[in-house]
């Protein structure tokens, strides 16, 4: 199942056209492991927290979500930009969907306790490439923030 995704990713691949929802699938596993490895290190805390978020939001078995970011690393080292990834979110997700997928990227950023001037130019740059406002992204930031200090965001 797994490697059909990435027929549509890698140029060398010719296969029959993968299934949107697995296109999606694919691009929201890359945007969340190019955030864990934004600061340089890709954690297994991250790597874990990526493989439970694919897993609950896709309703996938655990072996293939691992199989998704393994190949989501395979495909991120062969991309040149993030456009490609971003594109299918714009293309086939809402801009709440979006906005969830921006949410998870900043839990993963903020799993070691810390941004890196990487990390937050990567969340401004998908900010902008998944067409979300300045002030969409912020709240998804905020919200998260206050997640992780156990406040109350209603």
């Amino acid at each position: 199942m797994i490697s059909r995704l990435f027929d549509l990713f890698l140029p060398e691949r010719t296969a029959a056209e993968p299934a949107p929802e697995e296109r999606v699938q694919l691009a929201t596993s890359a945007i969340l492991v190019e955030a864990a490895r934004a600061d340089r290190e890709f954690t297994p805390e991250e790597r874990s927290h990526i493989i439970r978020t694919l897993h609950e939001r896709f309703s996938l078995s655990k072996e293939d979500a691992e199989e998704l970011v393994a190949e989501s690393k395979k495909s991120l080292n062969e991309s040149s930009d993030l456009w490609r990834f971003t594109n299918v979110l714009n293309q086939h997700c809402t801009p709440e969907e979006k906005r969830e997928i921006v949410e998870e990227a900043w839990r993963v950023i903020f799993m070691d306790g810390a941004l890196h001037a990487h990390e937050d130019h990567l969340l401004h740059k998908l900010g902008t490439l998944l067409n979300l406002t300045h002030p969409q992204l912020m709240d998804a930031k905020l919200k998260v923030l206050a997640e992780i200090r156990g406040e109350s965001t209603a």
